[in-house]
C-alpha cells in the first residue's frame, strides 16, 4: 500500500497505481489500465472494463510520479 494525498492505494506489480506510475516514468500518455494479476503476464482490463476506483488509482499513480520527477533516461 502507499498513501497519496490522504488516500490509501494499493501498488502491487500490475494494479491500476503501478501502470499509472510507469506510464508516468516511461513518458507515455495517460491510458487508464490495469492487470488482473503481474503485468503482462495476466489479463489486461482496459478503462471499459475498470471500476471508477481503479482509474482514480491509475490517475493518482501517474500524478505521484509526475510530483516526484522520475523519468526514464533514454
Amino acid at each position: 500500500m502507499i498513501e497519496y494525498k490522504g488516500v490509501d492505494y494499493d501498488d502491487r506489480h500490475g494494479g491500476a497505481f503501478d501502470r499509472g506510475s510507469a506510464d508516468s516514468y516511461y513518458g507515455r500518455v495517460r491510458s487508464p489500465h490495469e492487470f488482473v494479476g503481474d503485468t503482462y503476464s495476466s489479463p489486461m482490463k482496459t478503462i471499459e472494463e475498470m471500476t471508477n476506483a481503479e482509474i482514480d488509482a491509475y490517475h493518482a499513480g501517474y500524478d505521484y510520479n509526475e510530483e516526484l520527477g522520475y523519468k526514464k533516461v533514454w
